[in-house]
């Protein structure tokens, strides 16, 4: 990385609170070092028209506490082309941009993979998502900061559950992961999670029934992930067959939606998102190359991007039996 290139930054794909901590991090480090730094708009869409323009230190000055992303996001259907990419290039060039950081998830670091893999250039990612779903770090930007939000909102919904001797399922989000539904059953004290790692044969909507609720308890919430990632179906699904099989019971569904992604960022959002920011230029200056920075047993790792993408996280599984004690 030469010192008269710009380090270019951008974020892609869903928002996730933390991530203008992440570019607060990365634009000050970088600028500490003696690097020049290019703010990217609208992620690779901004990259492929030129959108971009030189960050100051002031110019990331009280954007820690903000939710969202100033540099706002998009998802590019251009840049998953051959000829997208090439526009990318052909721009990265025009605005003497050197290196990129890409703060998002799966599918941005996929992007930057491909994009590494065609021309010489070089992509540090940082991942930022809610869905705390990537391969090689124990939590992603913006995943803590869902977590307390929907706990927040259970906590609330949970009043009207026992007030009105009702079961509620909450949808959250997750897609193909669980890590949201199944931590935010345990502490917000919810009676059942249904997540896409659980594959066992069994029903899990009988298994939840069946274990004593309709012996001990009036009221209950279940907390399931959202349906993309879910195979039998979200939380309309499983209220759909209670009001079928058993009639009994007063349902309620409350899908929690896009409130999950807002937001200021908790503190553990902030202390990581500034981890990584300022741990990607170091591993620029190291002359790392196309490789996911995260953060593993409290320790920063460098991950290769095949992996942090290719590979499955798993959720722990002792965290189902947890639930399942607990909530009898």
């Amino acid at each position: 990385m030469k010192k008269d290139e710009y380090i270019g930054i951008l974020t892609s794909g869903g928002d996730a609170s933390g991530m203008n901590a992440a570019i607060r991090a990365v634009t000050r480090t970088a600028i500490f070092n003696g690097f020049k730094v290019k703010g990217i708009y609208r992620g690779y869409e901004g990259l492929i028209a030129g959108e971009s323009r030189e960050l100051t230190t002031e110019d990331v000055s009280s954007i820690i506490q903000r939710g969202g992303t100033i540099l706002q996001t998009a998802r590019s259907e251009a840049f998953t082309t051959p000829e997208g990419r090439r526009e990318a290039y052909d721009t990265m060039r025009k605005e003497k941009i050197g290196a990129l950081v890409v703060i998002g998830g799966d599918g941005s670091l996929t992007g930057a993979r491909i994009f590494a893999e065609e021309y010489p250039v070089t992509c540090i990612g940082l991942p930022g998502t809610i869905d705390n779903d990537l391969y090689g770090t124990d939590f992603t930007i913006g995943y803590d900061t869902a977590l307390n939000t929907i706990v927040e909102c259970v906590d609330k919904i949970r009043d009207t559950a026992t007030s009105h001797d009702r079961i509620f399922f909450v949808e959250v989000m997750g897609r193909d992961a669980g890590f949201l539904a199944q931590n935010s059953a345990i502490a917000s004290g919810a009676e059942a999670a249904i997540i896409p790692e659980d594959r066992t044969d069994a029903d899990q909507l009988e298994t939840f029934i069946g274990r004593g609720f309709r012996k001990t308890k009036n009221s209950s919430i279940v907390i399931v992930t959202e349906s993309p990632g879910n195979k039998n179906g979200g939380a309309m699904h499983y209220a759909d067959r209670v009001k079928r099989e058993y009639p009994g019971y007063d349902v309620r569904v409350s899908i929690l939606g896009h409130l999950q992604r807002g937001g200021a960022p908790s503190a553990n959002d902030r202390i990581l998102a500034s981890r990584l920011g300022e741990a990607a230029i170091q591993a620029l200056m190291e002359d790392q190359h196309n490789i996911m920075v995260g953060i593993h047993n409290n320790e920063i790792v460098y991950v290769p991007f095949d992996q942090a993408i290719k590979n499955d996280k798993p959720i722990d599984k002792n965290l189902i039996r947890v639930l399942n004690e607990l909530s009898i």
